[in-house]
């Protein structure tokens, strides 16, 4: 059974452009017990690794079409499985161990506040319509380094397309959005004061840390 990228990449353009499900079924074959050993390293846990690759295989699904300029699948599929199993290990970053008064004895305190999730919710899904406004290109390269945490180098080489290109795409997007989203935030910094006066550019560099470089 053939395991070389160019063979991947034909899988893959075949569920792009086909929704080829037997095709998706052969890259899943071929890729997963790799994936699932790479991501066992950061997790030290196989159901844990199963479950993120699983996870990862489900949105290249569900995503096909979008991220159809997808040039090198498998460099995408072990950063994917690399990002999420970053985020899976931070998951629990919110919980702490604090002591209890009886002596040896200590509870798992969660510091999660529901009133700012709400907001920040919210906050995600005015940006999530406004990725949506952006041309096809802009939104794939913005959505792989947001929701996937790919480094703008790596979507330059996923892509297949320069580096340059990447940064010029990413800084145009962030710009756009800047337009889109100030009216929102400006309407909602007069309605409430639980939210931070946050600006456009505050905001994206609150969200999108990573990609201010």
């Amino acid at each position: 059974m053939k395991t070389d990228k160019a063979h991947l990449s034909t899988l893959w353009q075949n569920i792009c452009t086909q929704s080829d499900q037997k095709a998706f079924e052969e890259l899943f074959t071929l890729c997963y017990a790799r994936l699932v050993k790479f991501a066992a390293e950061y997790l030290q846990s196989t159901e844990a690794a199963e479950e993120v690759v699983s996870d990862v295989f489900m949105k290249l699904w569900t995503g096909r079409q979008q991220f159809a300029e997808v040039a090198q699948i498998d460099k995408y599929l072990f950063t994917a499985v690399r990002n999420q199993s970053l985020n899976h290990l931070r998951q629990f970053s919110n919980y702490h161990i604090v002591p209890a008064d009886e002596a040896g004895e200590a509870h798992i305190v969660n510091t999660f506040d529901p009133c700012t999730a709400t907001e920040w919710r919210e906050l995600l899904l005015r940006l999530d319509e406004a990725v949506e406004m952006l041309p096809a290109r802009r939104r794939v390269i913005f959505r792989l380094i947001k929701e996937e945490g790919f480094k703008p180098k790596e979507v330059a080489e996923i892509l297949q397309i320069s580096h340059r290109t990447v940064e010029t795409q990413l800084f145009q997007a962030v710009k756009q959005l800047q337009i889109i989203l100030e009216p929102y935030l400006s309407t909602s910094r007069e309605k409430t004061r639980s939210v931070d006066p946050l600006t456009v550019a505050g905001l994206l560099a609150v969200l999108l840390p990573e990609i201010f470089f």
